[in-house]
C-alpha cells in the first residue's frame, strides 16, 4: 500500500506530539513525513529532533509545495493562520488535514468551503472528541430511540486552574487570534452537540465575562520567568520544570519573541474567561451550555432529556480525589416496560490522547476501507457549524442580542444538507 506523504505546518504542542511523533509511532506503515514548515527555525530543529525525523525544514509554505508536492498538508498553527493554508494547498491540488477550529471569523469559512468546493480536495477537522469511545456510546444511544425524541440538553464543561490558565498565557488570549475560547475551545462541545443532535443549530444566546484573568488580576508582570510576584502568584508557571515546553519554547522565544509563559494578568487579554450559551437546535431541542476556565476540577458533566428518558454523564479528567478510570453513563427510562429503570453503562478509559479518541480518529483517516456507522469524520460543514456557533455566542455576549445562525451565513444555513434550515421541522 503506498504511503501518504504528508507536510506537517507548525511545530507547536499539538503539532509536534499528536500529528508528528505519534502520528509516525502508531501509523508508520501509512504515511510518511516529508516537511515540516515552521516559522520559527529553532522550534521547528527542535521539533523535528523530538518527532525523531529527518524530513527538510521550511519556513514558509509555498518553498515547501513548490520543492515537496506532498499528499497532505496537516494544520497546526494559530486560528486565525488556517485559511490561508488550507486554501493554499488546496489550490496546490493537496487534502487537508486542519486542528480545530477550522477557522475564526465568517469570511475565512467562505474561503475555506470556496475553494474545497472549486478544487475537489479534501479537508478534515480535527474533531477526536467525536471519536472517544464514551461519546461513540452516546451517540449510539441517541441513535438507537433509547430515550425517544431528546427535547433538552444540559452541557457544562470545567477547565481547571492549569489548563484554563494556559490559554491565557498564550496567543489564544486575543480575540484575533483565537475568535476567543467560544470558538478555539468551545468548538470541541459545539461540534459535539451538533453531531449528537444531528441538527443544525437555528439561534444563539449568550453571557460572557473576563472575571479571573487579564485586568482582573490582583498584579502583572512582563512574564512568569521575569515575575516579581511568582511567590504569591497562583499561576506561576515554572518553564524550566517542563523540559519539553522549555526546549521548544524558551530559547525559540529570541526568534520571535513569543513567550509561552505570558503573564495571564496581561491588562490587553480581551477574552472572556465565563462564559454561559442558550441554542436552540433547527429540530427543536433547546441547549443550556457553559465554560468555566479556573475551576479546581477538569471534566464536564453531559444530560440529554427526551420524551422517554434521561442519559446524563460526569465525566472526571482530573480533581483533588481519587476516581476510576472509567465513565459511567446513567441511561434512566421514564417507562422501563421490562427494562431496568436505570441502566449504568460503564466505559473504561482507554490510552491515548483523549481517552483513546486520537488513536481512533487517526485510524479513520489513515487506515482504509474503515466503516463510519457514526459518522464521526468531520469535514468543512460540521467545521463551519461549530465555529459559526462560537461567533454567535462571542456576538450575542457583546450586544446582548440573540443571533441567528442564518443571518451569519445564509448560504450554509439553506445548502440542502439533511439537517440545515431549507429541509427541516
Amino acid at each position: 500500500m503506498e504511503k501518504r506523504r504528508f507536510a506537517l505546518i507548525g511545530t507547536g504542542n499539538r503539532g509536534t506530539t499528536m500529528w508528528g511523533k505519534d502520528l509516525l509511532a502508531g501509523w508508520r506503515e501509512h504515511v510518511d513525513l516529508t516537511a515540516i514548515v515552521e516559522k520559527n527555525s529553532l522550534r521547528g530543529e527542535r521539533a523535528r529532533n523530538m518527532i525523531g525525523s529527518n524530513a527538510p525544514l521550511y519556513e514558509n509554505i509555498d518553498s515547501m509545495l513548490a520543492e515537496q508536492k506532498p499528499d497532505l498538508v496537516i494544520v497546526c498553527t494559530p486560528d486565525h493562520t488556517h485559511d490561508d493554508i488550507v486554501v493554499r494547498a488546496l489550490e496546490s491540488g493537496i487534502d487537508v488535514i486542519t486542528e480545530k477550529p477550522m477557522t475564526t471569523s465568517v469570511e475565512k469559512i467562505r474561503r475555506i468551503l470556496d475553494a474545497e468546493k472549486r478544487t475537489g480536495r479534501r479537508v478534515d477537522v480535527s474533531f477526536n472528541y467525536r471519536y472517544a469511545p464514551t461519546a461513540a456510546k452516546i451517540k449510539e444511544l441517541l441513535n438507537a430511540g433509547e430515550i425517544g425524541r431528546v427535547t433538552s440538553v444540559d452541557f457544562h464543561w470545567y477547565l481547571n486552574t492549569k489548563h484554563g490558565a494556559d490559554y491565557f498565557r498564550r496567543w489564544h488570549a486575543y480575540t484575533e487570534n483565537s475568535g476567543s475560547l467560544f470558538v478555539h475551545k468551545a468548538t470541541h462541545h459545539f461540534d459535539l452537540l451538533n453531531w449528537y443532535l444531528d441538527s443544525d443549530p437555528e439561534s444563539v444566546t449568550s453571557f460572557a465575562d473576563l472575571q479571573n484573568y487579564g485586568r482582573k488580576g490582583p498584579f502583572r508582570g512582563p512574564r512568569c520567568k521575569l515575575c516579581p510576584h511568582t511567590q504569591e502568584c497562583d499561576y506561576y508557571l515554572d518553564l524550566e520544570a517542563d523540559p519539553f515546553l522549555d526546549q521548544l519554547y524558551e530559547e525559540p522565544s529570541k526568534i520571535d519573541g513569543y513567550f509561552r509563559d505570558g503573564c495571564v494578568f496581561r491588562e490587553d487579554i480581551d477574552i472572556p474567561d465565563t462564559m454561559v450559551v442558550s441554542l436552540r437546535y433547527r429540530n427543536n431541542v433547546h441547549v443550556s451550555y457553559s465554560l468555566n476556565t479556573f475551576q479546581p476540577i477538569e471534566g464536564h458533566h453531559l444530560a440529554f432529556n427526551g420524551t422517554k428518558g434521561r442519559i446524563e454523564l460526569r465525566q472526571y479528567e482530573a480533581q483533588p480525589w481519587e476516581e476510576p478510570r472509567q465513565d459511567t453513563i446513567l441511561l434512566i427510562r421514564n417507562f422501563p416496560n421490562g427494562k431496568e429503570a436505570v441502566e449504568r453503562i460503564v466505559v473504561p478509559h482507554f490510552t491515548g490522547g483523549h481517552y483513546g479518541g486520537d488513536d481512533r480518529m487517526r485510524n479513520m483517516i489513515f487506515k482504509p476501507d474503515l466503516e463510519d456507522r457514526l459518522g464521526q469524520r468531520a469535514g468543512t460543514r460540521a467545521g463551519a457549524m461549530s465555529v459559526l456557533c462560537g461567533i454567535a455566542a462571542l456576538t450575542s455576549s457583546r450586544t446582548g442580542k440573540v443571533v441567528d445562525i442564518a443571518d451569519l451565513m445564509p448560504e450554509l444555513a439553506n445548502d440542502g444538507s439533511p439537517n440545515s434550515l431549507r429541509t427541516s421541522r
